[in-house]
């Protein structure tokens, strides 16, 4: 009895450690084959601004149709919150009271879409956060 156990108990340790890992650092190189993957048009998006040319892990800017999004990556989640704080500062007139509905940081990642996303969109692009 001891010996079945024990295989059973490896393989269902095995099985945990191959689901979706959760990631505490996300990067332009792991997110973008996801984004494209789903038919997002990924591009670098360091010529956008001051505030993307200045993310200090790279920015991308992935399109669909009808929106798109920009994702700036810092180191941590400091410089993703400097990140915002940037975005505040250089928003238009007209964008600064929109902002907190087309912007949101997860961990070291700050995203700024076109237009608020349905809540579909905002998951897809936040699943494809690596």
């Amino acid at each position: 009895m001891r010996r079945r156990s024990t295989p059973l108990i490896a393989a269902v340790i095995l099985a945990a450690g191959c689901g979706n890992p959760v990631h505490n650092h996300y990067s332009v190189k792991a997110t973008t084959p996801c984004l494209k993957k789903l038919g997002y048009g990924v591009s670098d998006a360091s010529h956008l601004g001051p505030i993307e040319s200045s993310a200090p892990e790279g920015a991308i800017v992935a399109r669909e149709k009808g929106n798109a999004v920009v994702i700036s990556f810092g180191s941590n989640d400091r410089e993703a919150a400097n990140i915002k704080r940037g975005y505040r500062r250089f928003a238009s007139r007209k964008l600064r009271p929109h902002l907190d509905d087309v912007m949101l940081s997860q961990k070291n990642a700050v995203l700024r879409w076109t237009v608020t996303p349905p809540r579909d969109e905002l998951d897809r692009v936040l699943g494809c956060l690596r």
